[in-house]
């Protein structure tokens, strides 16, 4: 009986860490096993940190929306720590007139879906930021996003999950699922089986391993990226940052330093510690740090103070999966969240724990059933 609970929780990132803390307010007993040795240990500790809907697949949008309603606003009042959450808007940058129409189709779909976001000028961007360079020519704006930390939120929700009697246990290996009858009942792991008739996968990349032992695969492929880490510099702006080829984004933080990620183009092409984490590559400090200075030129002065490297669970179509698997009952999956897991992780783990628990959930998550992929061929 040690070994049995309500629900197994598979991984213990923002979303597995999140879903465990709303089951148990639930009432339910909930068990999350890590195959990591520490909390947090993937992309739930090493993003950017965006809180945004603009830019967004729409099918991402309802469950976005709601959750920038209805968690962020009070998160750092329910988790008892703060969370950095600033909603100071997000501007996409762009360049070219290439760049214009990028933006343009990604508001046109934004405001389809009922987001607050249009494009702007140079003139209404230098207003909002006066910190950009000339050279940027137009932006999209959705003053209701912004950022949070990731680091912070994450264990806040572990800490909030342990208070409410969830069980953690760390360095345990899940080599697969566990079924009875065609129904979930456990996972098989390296200290032995566990037994729940609910079991929620939250292991971003290595989910797929986990789920096809119960027949269910997430077309997904795997994906390097890296951020910087500046000293402390004046406070100059609350805003989200991003750009329209994607390849630039950041923030400012609390303290003062800026938290930004880019590319060198080599995100297939990387060195590992060991299995598990990307080395930041010695080209990418460089080649990031010159797409910050094309917008941000006033930072050609700031120290890098550090670099990190990390794996996205990139879905085939740049889009989460949230949803329940119909033919293996009682299993749930959570993951392929492209980069974006941070922002929507907790609404995700809010709905996926309403829907075990009671049925049902508030927001519309049907756009990321795990079935929506069709063969090429």
């Amino acid at each position: 009986m040690e070994h049995t609970s309500d629900v197994i929780v598979i991984g213990a990132g923002i979303v597995g860490n999140a879903t465990a803390y709303y089951l148990a307010k639930h009432g339910l007993s909930v068990r999350v096993l890590e195959a990591s040795d520490y909390i947090g240990n993937g992309g739930s500790s090493r993003n950017g940190g965006g809180v945004r809907q603009s830019g967004r697949n729409p099918k991402e949008l309802p469950l976005m929306m709601w959750g920038v309603k209805n968690i962020w606003p009070g998160l750092s009042e329910e988790l008892g720590v703060d969370t950095e959450y600033t909603q100071g808007g997000n501007l996409r940058l762009g360049k070219t007139e290439q760049h214009r129409a990028i933006l343009n189709g990604l508001t046109e779909n934004a405001v389809k879906c009922g987001v607050g976001v249009r494009m702007i000028d140079a003139a209404e961007v230098k207003e909002i930021n006066p910190y950009l360079s000339d050279e940027v020519l137009c932006a999209s704006w959705c003053p209701t996003d912004g950022h949070a930390n990731p680091l912070i939120t994450t264990l806040g929700y572990y800490r909030k999950a342990r208070e409410l009697g969830v069980k953690f246990l760390t360095g345990v290996f899940v080599s697969g699922l566990l079924t009875k009858r065609g129904k979930i009942c456990g996972a098989q792991t390296s200290e032995g089986d566990f037994f729940a008739d609910t079991v929620v996968v939250a292991a971003g990349f290595e989910s797929n391993p986990i789920l096809s032992t119960a027949g269910i695969t997430i077309p997904m492929k795997k994906q390097a990226v890296s951020c910087l880490v500046t000293e402390a510099e004046p406070v100059m702006f609350p805003q989200m940052l991003g750009t329209a080829m994607a390849d630039f984004y950041g923030h400012q933080t609390k303290h003062g330093s800026f938290v930004m990620g880019g590319t060198d183009g080599f995100d297939e092409v990387h060195f590992r510690i060991d299995d598990s984490y990307p080395l930041v590559g010695s080209s990418m400090v460089s080649a990031t740090s010159r797409g910050i200075l094309g917008y941000f030129p006033i930072l050609k002065n700031a120290k890098v103070v550090r670099a990190w490297g990390g794996y996205l669970d990139c879905g085939v179509d740049a889009v989460a999966t949230v949803s329940k698997c119909d033919e293996v009952p009682g299993l749930y999956v959570e993951c392929g969240f492209t980069g974006h897991g941070f922002g929507i992780g907790p609404a995700a783990a809010y709905n996926i724990a309403e829907l075990i628990a009671s049925g049902s959930c508030p927001a519309d998550i049907s756009p990321l059933r795990y079935d929506r992929f069709k063969p090429s061929k």
